[in-house]
């Protein structure tokens, strides 16, 4: 029987996507399990692995079932996986700690410190990702100073993709697209950075071997073969990180064709022909194939923040709109549709996680500006919404002065399914977006990367004609000539609330409020 599928699984922060998809890239079915962010402390961002990894499993079982797929009918299974995750492994293979991802900011002191040393600076050049609690590195310098205890137990330092995958075949393999996000890989020499392990206290022999993103498993363990019903020959192919796949799964693979993703977090991202590193240490370089990588920037504050803005300001509507059975979230941005472009002058600064890119402070907080008695909650839901687009328009200015002016936009994510959001990012980007139909981009990058790896195509541009119609929009110029006269008090304000941050977040720290929840749900 010829192959007729592939499957991509995209291992995301508060959920796995499986996605089965044909051969021409449409998607036939999906599954889509969640898993609670534990938050203990109001720094941590933690996951089980065994609740990814049995998230992982039920998803492939669900679309092998739902597909009704033949074992000699499915081609392969590739991956793509939320970066800078990192899990403590002893000598008999089980997790010291949880998954601590990047939204965890317990390393910001230590953070703060390397980069305002000379040797951070070096090591960014060395490796492409920026000085920030997110990195794996970063977390390596914490977890020695204060749990040297659990690092004195580890026989292994690695990520979740590589936990899942040692599940399913017992080997520990990393990609480099991954490998290039510890803050531990050499750009340049596709190898560990044996400065960068120093600074780590590791060892070459407690990470993962390193393989491209081609790279192929088999093998698979016979007890999850059974359960999923996928042959055990099935070739399964690393594929790369999220951010770099949805790059390829939007077709924003050439030069000057900007990537623009929202979902629980966002990035902006360009494709170079090599890795080209920001001089001012602002921005990430990160590998995806030969020949192909992502020059970009990550930022924490996405659709979390536009959940925060349902959960806390319009429970109300929320609890409505799930009793109706409809999308809580339309209902909201149908509330803000009704509010003119620029919210009249409120403004928004969505650092409710801290922030990456594009001020790479972990201490920022969010804040409301320009409040008067004429605001409502529909305003604040506006503001919101665009204070998310300002910042990616900040990132978007880094990218524009090392790589030039964007020709094209492509954008993706959760967001995408919004036509109010995705004409505030043509208003705000005064540039025409495409919008494709697919909305699984790094699931569907990933199956482009393995079908690459199979020899099923020969090239990784036929992902053009696997994203099915695009819709356009064009900015707005009634819109955009208010967001002309915002968006200058915005990144001015950006600026004078930086010296404030870490006196905000050191009280906060110190009076931690008893009441939060532990963990977060979707």
């Amino acid at each position: 029987m010829s192959i007729k599928y592939m499957i991509g699984v995209d291992l995301g922060t508060t959920s796995t996507k499986v996605v089965l998809f044909d051969l021409k890239g449409q998607a036939i079915a999906t599954a889509n399990n969640p898993y609670p962010l534990y938050q203990d402390t109001p720094d941590m961002a933690e996951e089980d692995p065994e609740e990814i990894f049995a998230a992982t499993v039920g998803g492939l079982t669900e679309v092998m079932h739902r597909g009704n797929v033949q074992p000699s009918e499915l081609g392969g299974v590739s991956f793509s996986a939320a970066m800078h995750s990192l899990i403590l492994m002893d000598e008999h293979d089980k997790p010291i700690t949880r998954v601590i991802t990047w939204a965890d900011n317990r390393a910001a002191a230590y953070a703060t410190k390397l980069k305002q040393s000379d040797l951070g600076m070096t090591l960014f050049k060395a490796t492409g990702v920026p000085t920030h609690p997110m990195s794996p590195l970063v977390k390596l310098l914490w977890l020695s100073a204060e749990h040297p205890e659990l690092v004195a137990r580890t026989r292994h330092f690695i990520g979740i993709k590589d936990y899942i995958l040692f599940r399913f075949f017992g080997r520990y393999v990393q990609d480099y697209s991954l490998a290039n996000a510890t803050g531990l890989f050499n750009i340049h020499t596709m190898d560990w950075d044996d400065r960068a392990l120093d600074v780590a206290n590791v060892r070459r022999d407690q990470l993962p071997e390193l393989v491209d993103t081609s790279y192929q498993l088999t093998g698979l363990n016979a007890n999850y073969a059974a359960v999923t019903g996928i042959d055990d020959q099935t070739p399964f192919i690393l594929g790369a990180s999220d951010g770099t796949l949805s790059n390829l799964g939007v077709g924003a693979i050439d030069p000057g064709v900007l990537a623009v993703t929202i979902g629980t977090s966002g990035a902006v991202r360009v494709v170079t022909d090599k890795p080209v590193v920001d001089p001012q240490g602002r921005l990430f370089t990160y590998y995806l194939a030969p020949d192909k990588w992502v020059v970009g920037g990550p930022v924490n504050n996405g659709g979390i923040v536009f959940r925060w803005v349902r959960d806390q300001l319009f429970a109300p509507e929320k609890i409505t709109a799930e009793q109706l059975q409809v999308d809580s979230y339309e209902v909201l941005t149908d509330i803000a549709s009704k509010i003119p472009a620029g919210a009249d002058g409120l403004l928004f600064h969505p650092y409710l996680g801290g922030e990456r890119a594009p001020i790479w402070d972990a201490n920022a907080r969010g804040s409301f500006f320009g409040l008067t008695r004429q605001h409502t909650r529909a305003h604040m839901v506006r503001a919101a919404l665009e204070g998310i687009v300002y910042n990616l328009y900040m990132v978007m200015l880094m990218i524009e002065g090392i790589t030039g002016k964007p020709r094209a936009i492509q954008a993706t994510g959760g967001f995408a399914r919004s036509a109010l959001w995705r004409q505030m990012l043509a208003d705000v980007f005064e540039q025409e977006v495409n919008i494709p139909e697919s909305f699984e981009s790094s699931a569907l990058g990933a199956v482009v990367i393995g079908m690459k790896s199979l020899g099923l195509i020969d090239d990784l541009s036929v992902v053009k004609d696997m994203i099915g119609v695009t819709n356009t929009h064009e900015p707005n110029e009634a819109n955009f000539q208010a967001y002309r006269e915002l968006l200058p008090i915005w990144i001015r304000l950006t600026r004078k609330l930086g010296s404030e941050y870490q006196a905000i977040a050191d009280y906060q720290r110190a009076h931690p409020d008893p009441r939060a929840r532990s963990k977060e749900q979707d």
